[in-house]
């Protein structure tokens, strides 16, 4: 039996050849540190047991290959990293565990012209001086929605903190009782109103919210009414919310600026799920506030579009460059608002693509990848399902897809999507009456080649 001694030094495995490549490939230092950690692994074990007699030469190498493949393993698990591709079966379109919205093909053709070299992010080439980083990407959002101007931040939540904090600090906040919303990760509402400085006051009740609880609550010391889109749930039954054109003509005649935080950022008339921001614009709203990586389909942004002297107001506040975005961001939502402005989107931009994908076509994929899998020792069939657009759009709407549906003999449902995990790249299903699913909806149709790949012939069950 192996014992300490025939556990070789890390001074001799460093000088294999195949160690000497892992160092090549992973840096000398991780590789050291890889192997003493395999070392100590196995002394470990052994100290569990009986160490024995003196190990042999061949007991020796035995013991280094061991090290060896042990510290290969966890440097090639290092190097994945934590933020990894994955497959996305589930169904769900904007799925915000799992990056909300894939970007279109020129987005990252964009993405990468601008990564790999400088850029024109803070210079303007006209002037041949120093310019402002603010206005990228403005020109296109004006274009698309009709507004005056349009401003960049970090995200949605960034957007509705910098507007809020320009505008309303130290003063009144109208806002429909019915509307203060819990975004996820547990960000709330009055939190950011909180933090904004302004004042928050809740008019109406939880279901119905009259015209005259908003005029009645107007005063020397009101800001703006903010109305905040209920993108992540519903309310049914006895419900009134005034609309929103009422609004702004109310606020309006009293002096008053109407924010709305919409939240999806839809911008396309055929996505009827959600409004546009087009519409909003055109009813009057001063300021709009929605992100860019939900039904927009670009990268993750706060888009603020409105009137031009309320933007640069935005422009100019402290908190700007706290929350301003970086060259690689603009390079992305420029190339995607190309697509939207080309009439191009349906087609290149995956949110779109998967929301407007027509069942015959995921019936035929899932058929498809079904009778491959079976022919690689599956058990796969076709059921009839339902996708979600997710990423707090569009509550309770489903749309309806196919899924095909797994199973390997012994193994229970959990099983099976634990193991989907371990893939390169993971799959990431969803378990339905027990038994787990793929949908193709989100699942990128030069995808479906790489599910055949990854899910060979099932092993035996234990």
């Amino acid at each position: 039996m192996t014992d300490f001694r025939a556990i070789p030094s890390i001074d001799r495995l460093l000088r294999r050849d195949d160690v000497v490549a892992l160092a090549r490939n992973h840096g000398a230092a991780a590789t050291a540190e890889a192997l003493r950690t395999a070392a100590a692994a196995l002394r470990s074990s052994l100290a569990a047991g009986d160490a024995g007699a003196a190990g042999s030469e061949a007991e020796t190498a035995d013991t280094g290959d061991a090290i060896v493949a042990t510290a290969a393993r966890r440097l090639a698990d290092a190097a994945l990293g934590s933020l990894r591709r994955v497959v996305n079966a589930t169904g769900v379109v904007i799925h915000t565990n799992l990056g909300r919205a894939p970007l279109a093909g020129p987005a990252l053709q964009r993405l990468h012209e601008v990564a790999s070299g400088y850029a024109t992010l803070e210079y303007d080439l006209d002037a041949g001086r120093r310019g402002s980083r603010s206005v990228h990407a403005e020109g296109l959002l004006t274009a698309l929605t009709g507004a005056e101007a349009a401003v960049v931040v970090n995200n949605n939540a960034a957007a509705m903190l910098l507007v809020l904090s320009s505008l309303a600090r130290g003063r009144d906040v109208l806002i429909s009782r019915g509307e203060l919303v819990e975004i996820g990760g547990g960000f709330r509402v009055p939190d950011i109103l909180a933090q904004s400085g302004a004042i928050l006051r809740e008019v109406g009740t939880t279901n119905r919210t009259r015209l005259s609880d908003f005029t009645a609550a107007f005063g020397p010391t009101t800001a703006l009414v903010l109305r905040v889109h209920p993108s992540n749930f519903r309310i049914e039954g006895f419900t009134e919310r005034p609309p929103l054109d009422a609004v702004v003509a109310a606020a309006h005649a009293a002096g008053l600026v109407v924010v709305e935080d919409l939240g999806s950022g839809n911008v396309d008339a055929a996505s009827a799920w959600e409004p546009t921001v087009q519409a909003s614009v055109a009813a009057g709203v001063d300021l709009v506030a929605v992100s860019g990586d939900k039904m927009l389909g670009g990268p993750q942004a706060g888009i603020i579009v409105g009137r031009k002297a309320l933007v640069d107001r935005l422009r100019s506040h402290p908190l700007m460059r706290a929350l301003r975005v970086d060259k690689l961001t603009y390079a992305a939502l420029e190339g995607t608002l190309l697509e939207h402005r080309a009439g191009r989107a349906h087609d290149t931009v995956p949110v779109l693509r998967m929301l407007h994908a027509p069942r015959a076509s995921l019936v035929a994929r899932a058929r498809s990848l079904a009778d491959a899998l079976r022919g690689r020792g599956w058990r796969a069939d076709v059921i009839e399902g339902a996708s979600a657009i997710g990423g707090g759009s569009a509550p309770g709407v489903t749309m309806p897809t196919a899924l095909v549906r797994l199973a390997r003999d012994g193994w229970s449902a959990d099983r099976l999507e634990a193991w989907l995990r371990t893939l390169d790249p993971p799959v990431i299903a969803r378990i339905q009456d027990d038994a787990v699913v793929l949908d193709l909806r989100t699942v990128a149709s030069e995808d479906d080649a790489i599910l055949t790949s990854c899910l060979g012939p099932p092993a035996p069950s234990r």
